[in-house]
């Protein structure tokens, strides 16, 4: 609920999963010790799944202290706390930043360790973290590796929700680059699917979800163009210094551990994306990216 990007956003998706009979929200910090132990010897907890994180690769440069503090002493709090606790499971989600300017397909197996943003290199150190708790307590980890995942609700300074707004607003978007960088865009529910198959006992796994069809960046401008019927106002920058050229997950490993795989084509999810922004546009329109 912090300021990382406008907190409306994040109240529209709180109201929509309060309506679970199932669910609590508690408003606090993970980088908070206390607080959060607090919970810890409230509930019995089987798992812990951490979504927490200062996330965004530009935004890390600005600010990488905010990505330090939770990204790591955040994960290393709930670490604690997990074996503290006993808790069996503990899935952390980091990110496909961590291959930096790898060859693609990337492969978890890849040596990752030149990392191109605070952000990335924070995810990395948290993955050591995660590595490190399993071996010395064996709490049954698993670390995600998500790809550019965008859909309905997204965060509103990732290139999806961001371009779909300004387009459909006349307003500029800001294109790093030629537009012919590739991303491996991978919709919520796909992985939101993948995510929760993972409380399942792993031992130790680092997976990736991705949908393993990367797309050119000005492709899903084309589509956003067409499902919004307006075209949109280019203004052209050199490429940033801590993007890369292309992600790409190889999934192979999700697929046989996890029976898993992407289900929802660019296509299809950039589609549900304008419609929700179009179908949500008398609050969103005036959002401040």
């Amino acid at each position: 609920m912090n300021d990382a990007y406008p907190a409306i956003l994040k109240k529209w998706r709180l109201a929509k999963i309060k309506k679970s009979s199932n669910f609590e929200f508690h408003q606090l910090d993970i980088t908070n010790l206390e607080a959060i132990k607090g919970l810890f010897g409230q509930y019995k907890f089987d798992a812990v799944m951490n979504l927490a994180a200062r996330a965004g690769v530009r935004a890390s440069v600005d600010n990488p202290w905010a990505c330090v503090s939770t990204n790591i002493t955040g994960t290393l709090n709930l670490l604690e706390l997990c074996k503290d606790y006993k808790v069996k499971k503990f899935i952390l989600a980091s990110t496909s930043s961590i291959y930096g300017a790898n060859e693609t397909p990337f492969n978890e197996d890849d040596k990752a360790d030149k990392q191109l943003s605070p952000y990335a290199a924070t995810k990395k150190g948290a993955e050591a973290l995660v590595y490190t708790y399993n071996y010395l307590y064996k709490i049954d980890t698993t670390i995600l590796r998500y790809f550019t995942v965008y859909g309905p609700a997204g965060r509103p300074d990732m290139m999806p929700f961001k371009f779909i707004h300004h387009i459909a607003e006349g307003l500029p978007i800001i294109l790093y680059g030629d537009g012919n960088q590739e991303r491996d865009f991978t919709y919520i529910d796909d992985i939101a699917r993948g995510s929760i198959a993972c409380l399942e006992p792993l031992e130790f796994e680092v997976i990736n979800l991705g949908s393993d069809r990367p797309v050119k960046v000005n492709y899903v401008i084309q589509l956003m163009e067409q499902y919004l019927g307006k075209k949109a106002i280019i203004e052209r920058q050199p490429p940033h210094p801590a993007d890369v050229p292309a992600t790409w997950a190889n999934i192979a490993k999700a697929k046989k551990l996890l029976s898993w795989d992407a289900s929802f084509s660019i296509e299809d999810g950039i589609k549900n994306a304008v419609d929700w922004y179009l179908g949500n546009r008398d609050w969103l329109k005036d959002i401040k990216i």
